[in-house]
């Protein structure tokens, strides 16, 4: 018995370890918090800065983990809208401000649809993440969203 007790304590720093990593920033990935009532939420999220990152945003994906998003970053900022044509995942669109605060949110965005998900005014930002996310954060309307470009 005592033969196999070295050999799964390695294992098991190895899973340790490899837990860590995977927590840590991960490269083309961008940390983006989301303060809310119920406290502050994390999410790595893929930067859409090109124009032509902007089109593709998350069209064609057929999952995206749950801790996971994109963010479109303006600059100007500008009204936004958004479709769903060729994008498989319902997401929901948390429009932002360009003080950093909550806009307006499209819950549970309808995929492959062409119907339209317009900002109120100018955003800064739009943060996409797997729909049902803004309502389990308790997310609304003037809360904030931290993030710091590269």
């Amino acid at each position: 018995m005592m033969r196999w007790l070295l050999p799964c304590l390695l294992f098991l720093a190895g899973c340790a370890s490899g837990g860590a990593t995977e927590t840590a920033e991960e490269p083309g990935l961008t940390p983006v918090t989301v303060v809310t009532a119920s406290g502050e939420h994390e999410y790595m999220v893929e930067l859409a800065i090109t124009s032509e990152e902007q089109a593709q945003g998350l069209m064609y994906r057929q999952e995206m983990a749950a801790d996971r998003g994109m963010l479109f970053p303006y600059d100007p900022p500008r009204p936004a809208s958004f479709w769903m044509k060729n994008t498989y995942i319902p997401l929901d669109i948390i429009f932002i401000r360009p003080d950093g605060r909550i806009e307006s949110i499209a819950y549970s965005t309808v995929p492959l649809s062409t119907m339209s998900y317009r900002s109120q005014g100018p955003v800064g930002a739009i943060l996409e993440l797997n729909a049902g996310e803004a309502g389990r954060i308790g997310a609304k309307t003037g809360d904030e969203v931290r993030y710091t470009l590269p």
